[in-house]
């Protein structure tokens, strides 16, 4: 079975082979994301040893729900030992999370 995911959003996608989930995560992603997981992995009478393959859509997008994210699938991948693609196609061994700019961070206060 192949997973896709999506937490570049406040709206978190995630594709099980042929089917499409979509749940409005907010700011519950980093409690619930393993257990959205898991219980669309039940629905479908499958275990995480079914997944066969992991994409990850990498950005541009939300900084925290990227970072979390990232860390959900690249564990994912490196701890069933699958394959780990980005949006692109592209086999990688490590998702780096593209934020679609730099990094903004403000003048000390002092």
């Amino acid at each position: 079975m192949k997973l896709y995911l999506d937490t570049s959003t406040p709206t978190t996608i995630l594709k099980l082979d042929d089917k499409t989930y979509e749940w409005e995560s907010g700011r519950d992603l980093a409690e619930n994301l393993l257990n959205f997981i898991r219980e669309k992995l039940e629905e479908n009478n499958k275990t995480w040893q079914d997944i066969t393959e992991i994409t990850f859509m990498s950005g541009p997008g939300s900084f925290t729900g990227l970072r979390i994210g990232a860390a959900v699938i690249n564990t994912l991948a490196h701890e069933l030992n699958i394959p780990l693609k980005n949006h692109k196609g592209e086999t990688v061994t490590i998702i780096l999370p593209d934020y679609g700019r730099g990094a903004n961070i403000s003048s000390p206060r002092k």
